[in-house]
């Protein structure tokens, strides 16, 4: 039997709860035949990151022509990249190969407002990867960054995601929360804004909601799915996740990733 098939490009978590990890879980859990070419390995946990080995330009470069000529990708989904080395390695790779359904989340910022990546990686994905992309999903202190621009309600999350998505000239998922419109996200495309208004769950376990939701939208545009229909399911599928209350760790736990099995 044939399947459709996504690729995660993002850094390993070995507790499980987000990156490579949580994004093939969510891949298969949507679906679709899931493979991953790492940019890092991390040691952490729900508490915190307590050390990163970073891939070579060369070995990632390796992992990805390894996918793409073998089984090639009818999505692609990219989270956490810190060098301009490695953007411009995933970035030649999916225009060498034409790669489609690119999805990214471009992780900068923390929920706590630190940054992640220093300003020439920022660049470096702004320049190289965003433009190819089919969507990104911004949380609420990336969308500032990108936009530059303050986001204090949801008619300046609106702006905001214009903004975006006229520079870039991919669609913005702008994602709520940070005390701005939670649990409420904005997809602005050609066709405009569109609210996916969302139920606040009450779980403080939330390890990974980002890599989740971008994967899963992945997976579901991997399937033929339009932008909306994946952005809809991709939601009700981490509502889902959260809604299973799964408790482990002493930190911010993973979500059940599984919980349709349950």
């Amino acid at each position: 039997m044939k399947k459709k098939t996504a690729l995660t490009v993002a850094g390993s978590d070995c507790s499980g709860g987000a990156g490579i990890q949580a994004d093939l879980k969510t891949m298969t859990m949507n679906g679709v035949y899931a493979m991953s070419a790492i940019t890092a390995l991390t040691a952490q946990n729900t508490t915190g990151v307590t050390g990163i080995l970073e891939s070579t330009p060369e070995f990632l470069q390796q992992q990805l022509e390894a996918i793409f000529e073998d089984i090639f990708p009818d999505a692609v989904k990219i989270g956490m990249v810190s060098s301009v080395s490695l953007i411009r390695v995933i970035a030649e790779s999916l225009e060498k190969y034409k790669a489609k359904n690119i999805v990214v989340d471009p992780v900068m910022v923390a929920t706590s407002g630190a940054k992640l990546i220093d300003d020439s990686a920022i660049e470096e994905l702004k320049k190289s990867l965003l433009p190819i992309a089919c969507v990104i999903t911004p949380n609420i202190p990336e969308a500032e960054v990108l936009a530059d621009m303050k986001i204090t309600c949801e008619d300046e999350m609106v702006a905001a995601a214009k903004l975006i998505y006229e520079k870039f000239g991919c669609a913005v998922l702008c994602k709520g929360g940070h005390r701005i419109s939670d649990a409420n996200d904005l997809l602005y495309n050609e066709n405009g804004a569109k609210w996916f208004r969302g139920k606040r769950i009450d779980n403080p376990n939330t390890h990974g909601t980002g890599c989740t939701l971008s994967s899963a939208i992945a997976a579901n545009l991997a399937k033929g799915e339009s932008l909306e229909n994946a952005v809809e399911k991709a939601k009700n599928y981490i509502s889902g996740a959260l809604a299973a209350q799964l408790d482990l760790g002493k930190g911010s736990g993973p979500m059940d990733h599984a919980f349709i099995l349950n």
